[in-house]
């Protein structure tokens, strides 16, 4: 029956939908979502199409339960605007983000790219968002959604006040988000990829650490890494985790790689993720969880279309995995797919 909806989407709504300009689409379709959301007996339908309930898939990680190992990346629900209604179409969970201490606009459009024929996107967005507050506010009327907070810092801060902007965000956040992920990997906001190297991320990480061993209860704090890094760059993330004792390790971020790219796209400046970056970060994940000996949760993020994609992230050491560039691709019923997938290896 799903493998049904699969096709629908891809024969009829995925097409209508490519018509047009993504980031115009992507409004349109979140207000779909939250306007059928408020029609009586929608969301039950929703889930009762694409939510599997079954303890099995039930996931324990960096001390938190997950309903199942599937989520939804940051950059989709930036303003947490829709998480509540995400949630009916299956996912264990879902990142908000990346929020600033400062709304902001972001870059300039046109913005986001489709490349077709790669089944991938490109996009240079550059934190666009509310704002932490406005977050907040919507935040409080969560109906029970495992939330994860992805912050970042405001294109007008100088690297060297980023940790400030860090900290404003996650205690704005801390009451109101079940994990923390620290974004430094985005490559559209100018120069933030430089506070991945050893010395400004040991600092980053720690002062939100020491910050977090402040309070009365302390939350996850992970980070999410690009995929364009060297071994040595990994191994030093490796070294910093255990230095500073964060939770996790997200892998991996957008790419500035364009190998391999057919589409005439490839040509815009920006993230690319969707297909082509599948190899690149189950390569991140085996990297890590390999050479770590496993001393660390890690959520699988980059080019998952299918459910073997999501077996094979889960495989190469991933505890979690999460979808973006797929779920557009794919559509809703992929979630379930996965799902469905895992419960059969089980067997």
């Amino acid at each position: 029956m799903h493998n049904n909806f699969i096709i629908m989407y891809k024969l009829l709504i995925r097409p209508l939908f490519f018509c047009f300009d993504p980031e115009k689409v992507h409004h349109f379709t979140f207000s779909l979502i939250r306007n059928l959301s408020k029609i009586p007996g929608i969301p039950s339908l929703l889930k009762s199409l694409y939510v599997i309930n079954d303890k099995r898939l039930e996931t324990e990680v960096f001390g938190l339960k997950f309903k199942n190992p599937v989520g939804l990346a940051a950059g989709m629900d930036k303003d947490a605007s829709l998480y509540n209604e995400l949630s009916t179409l299956g996912f264990g969970f879902i990142e908000i983000g990346t929020l600033t201490p400062k709304g902001q606009e972001g870059n300039p459009k046109k913005r986001i790219f489709r490349l077709i024929e790669d089944n991938a996107l490109i996009n240079r967005m550059g934190f666009n968002n509310g704002g932490v507050q406005v977050a907040v506010e919507k935040l409080k009327k969560n109906k029970g959604v495992l939330i994860g907070g992805n912050i970042g810092k405001n294109k007008l801060t100088p690297n060297e006040e980023a940790t400030s902007d860090y900290l404003i965000c996650f205690d704005a956040l801390f009451d109101y988000v079940d994990y923390f992920v620290v974004n430094v990997s985005s490559p559209n906001t100018p120069n933030l990829r430089e506070l991945q190297e050893k010395e400004p991320l040991t600092q980053l990480l720690q002062t939100l650490q020491n910050q977090n061993l402040a309070k009365p209860k302390q939350k996850p704090i992970l980070l999410k890494i690009a995929p364009d890094l060297t071994d040595n760059q990994l191994l030093d993330i490796i070294d910093i985790v255990k230095q500073t004792k964060i939770a996790g390790v997200i892998a991996t971020n957008t790419t500035l790689s364009r190998e391999g790219l057919q589409s005439e796209n490839k040509i815009e400046t920006g993230g690319m993720s969707g297909k082509p970056l599948r190899n690149r970060s189950t390569e991140v994940i085996r990297f890590l969880s390999e050479k770590s000996n496993k001393a660390f949760p890690i959520i699988g993020v980059g080019g998952i279309h299918s459910a073997e994609d999501a077996i094979e992230k889960l495989e190469a050491g991933a505890s979690l995995i999460q979808l973006y560039t797929g779920f557009i691709y794919e559509g809703p019923a992929l979630i379930k797919e996965i799902n469905k997938q895992i419960l059969k290896k089980m067997q």
